[in-house]
């Protein structure tokens, strides 16, 4: 199904990226059931980016599976793509082996003139050659044709009746398709389909500007408004001598739909465009600071950052160059969560709080989540400082959940446990009985989560970090993935359901490479994961690679998330003194969420541990050390019921994952 939404052969909603992928990684290996499979996937470098982010993902995931993928990449211009995968790069023969080689080839002698301009000739660029090539056989088709074939090239999708609907408004009459059909330059069947892809870039490369505008304006009127109003006003923004206003808001429409659809990044592409039109300078620089959002959204944070500094460059007023210090500090946060960002988080909030104090609000909802992050590496303000200034902030008359949540987000830092449980519950409730909205998605439904793992509340839990995920991925927001990913993993890992949080892991590994961010979240799941299935010297090998890692970003929760899933790995094994020594670090800041309490569990078990060591040595007295078999192994040490649909029932007795009575 989703494969089939994505090509257009039947109607639905638009499908996840990642769900795309696992159709194309099935059908590949349903085919190769029968026989090893090699696919070939010529001329890459013409992929589209969604295609070439979808063919990447199955390259990487397919293990064992007996097929192969083989892409081959010209060198070209454009951004490459596919970086990353194994290469073999194809290089021109020496000058002994270009001649060995031809004479080979060539029956009887070669006068040695004439092979030396044949091989010299074949160092120039093979695509400059196939492209020169086409060019030449264009040039021998009557005009008609070439400019038909021009149109054709102009529109990417390839659809039939608008291609002969602008050929009508040019003139061009039936036998121009006839003419170059019959050239095997072109094919149509239910789409337009050229003989190469290097026909299509030949054709439209060697235009002048004023022929493609012209096509474009053409394709533009002969698409209908109504039916499909984001071709037409992308075609028109191509067809644009200048700055047009008119064209420029019908592109901002257009992000607006893309948004509600989950097209995040051609929202993104959409805006630029509109802002490059905006023949307004103070409209430009706004529209610029709108499609630097989209981009930083959608992962794009080399091009967020560029537009980011062109809409300085304009006549923003207070509230915009607010927005700007805000989104600068959520790049920061979002490409790589280290320490850096709180003190920028604050510093936005505070000028936004006279300008904009919803907006500021939300802001300080931010800086919690970056101090959470920092944690024990915050260098400069920290939590306590963070929460002492979310509390400063303007009240609102009428507050929401999110309102509720900083309110008690701000209280558990300043007041503590006791002070803030009841305001944490009412906001996590509120979260548990509403679907998220996009804004909610994208600030507060993860603090939301987290909220419930620290009030034991699993079944807020395990909701609303399934819908942080689902929101996130239907929106296509690839900056925010990787956190919904690595959240609802931990959540699956501690539910039991380890083969879960394995593809989510793969997921988020897959995502970083895609957006080319550093993957600094995927390995914390990917270390638990493997501490809790006894794999000692991996678990122990990510732990380690992780901890350095967070070290260098700031990231203190990384650090208290290591050494509590090293706790586990160590208990598990009988190394209780080592697991001793980790739960001690991963449960030094209590006031850390989640991570610091579930440490508390493994100091019991390593307290236990080590009085079964003790009595072991005694006489009369037998003691048998755990083995992989044994109940402390694998998902057996899930603290969720897997599908409970309910809390766990009351208990009087003291709970041994946090060191507290439970009522």
């Amino acid at each position: 199904m989703a494969l089939g939404t994505a090509f257009g052969l039947q109607l639905g909603s638009t499908p996840d990226r990642f769900v795309v992928g696992l159709a194309v990684l099935t059908l590949l290996c349903e085919v190769a059931e029968e026989q090893p499979l090699i696919c070939v996937v010529d001329d890459a470098q013409w992929l589209d980016q969604a295609s070439a982010q979808t063919l990447e993902f199955v390259a990487r995931t397919l293990a064992a599976e007996p097929v192969g993928l083989v892409f081959a990449v010209r060198e070209t211009d454009e951004e490459p793509k596919l970086a990353g995968l194994p290469e073999l790069q194809v290089r021109g023969l020496a000058t002994g082996d270009a001649a060995a080689l031809l004479e080979s080839a060539v029956p009887g002698s070669l006068d040695s003139r004439v092979r030396d301009r044949i091989r010299l000739r074949s160092t120039a660029s093979l695509v400059s050659l196939l492209e020169q090539g086409f060019v030449t056989q264009l040039s021998s088709l009557p005009p008609p044709s070439r400019q038909f074939l021009l149109v054709a090239a102009a529109e990417p999708v390839g659809d039939v009746p608008l291609l002969r609907r602008a050929a009508q408004r040019l003139g061009i009459g039936p036998d121009a398709a006839t003419t170059a059909e019959a050239a095997g330059l072109i094919e149509f069947h239910d789409r337009v389909r050229f003989r190469h892809p290097l026909v299509r870039s030949a054709l439209y490369r060697s235009a002048t500007a004023a022929e493609r505008r012209e096509v474009h304006l053409a394709l533009a009127d002969a698409t209908d408004p109504g039916l499909d109003p984001d071709r037409r006003a992308w075609h028109r923004s191509c067809a644009a001598v200048g700055p047009d206003e008119g064209i420029a808001a019908e592109l901002e429409r257009s992000a607006e739909r893309s948004v509600a659809l989950g097209g995040l990044a051609a929202a993104a592409a959409f805006l630029e465009a509109a802002a490059a039109l905006t023949p307004d300078p103070a409209r430009r620089a706004r529209r610029s600071l709108d499609a630097g959002q989209a981009n930083a959204t959608a992962g794009a944070f080399g091009t967020a950052l560029s537009l980011l500094a062109d809409a300085e460059a304009g006549p923003l007023d207070e509230a915009g160059r607010a927005r700007i210090d805000l989104l600068r500090a959520q790049i920061s946060y979002n490409s790589s969560h280290g320490n850096q960002a709180l003190a920028m988080l604050l510093a936005a909030a505070r000028r936004l709080e006279p300008l904009d104090p919803n907006l500021a609000r939300g802001t300080y909802l931010d800086a919690l989540s970056a101090a959470l992050f920092a944690g024990r590496l915050a260098s400069g303000p920290g939590m306590p400082e963070a929460a002492q200034a979310a509390r400063s902030a303007p009240p609102v008359q009428a507050p929401d959940k999110a309102d509720l949540l900083l309110e008690g987000m701000a209280v558990l830092y300043t007041d503590g446990y006791a002070a803030s449980a009841s305001l944490l519950r009412r906001a996590v409730q509120a979260f548990g009985r509403e679907d998220l909205t996009l804004d909610e998605a994208f600030r507060s439904a993860w603090l939301a989560a987290v909220a419930a793992v620290d009030l034991w509340d699993d079944v807020h839990w395990d909701v609303l970090s399934q819908r942080h995920l689902d929101v996130v991925r239907k929106a296509g927001a690839l900056s925010l993935l990787p956190l919904a990913l690595a959240s609802r993993a931990i959540f699956d890992i501690h539910s039991g359901d380890l083969a879960a949080a394995g593809s989510l892991v793969a997921e988020s590994q897959w995502v970083a490479e895609v957006t080319g961010g550093e993957n600094t979240l995927a390995p914390i799941p990917e270390a638990w994961l493997a501490a809790l299935r006894g794999h000692e010297q991996r678990a122990e090998r990510l732990i380690h690679d992780t901890l350095h890692a967070a070290t260098a970003l700031g990231q203190g929760v990384t650090l208290t998330m290591m050494y509590s899933a090293r706790a586990v790995l160590c208990n598990g094994l009988g190394r209780y003194e080592d697991a001793l020594a980790a739960a001690r670090e991963a449960a030094a800041d209590p006031l850390e969420l989640g991570p610091a309490k579930w440490a508390l569990a493994e100091l019991s078990c390593t307290v236990n541990g080590c009085a079964g060591v003790a009595a072991a040595s005694m006489p009369g007295l037998s003691y048998e050390r755990p083995t992989r078999s044994s109940p402390r192994w694998g998902p057996r040490r899930s603290r969720i019921a897997r599908g409970a649909s309910s809390p766990p029932p009351a208990r009087r007795s003291t709970d041994a994952r946090c060191g507290r009575r439970k009522s």
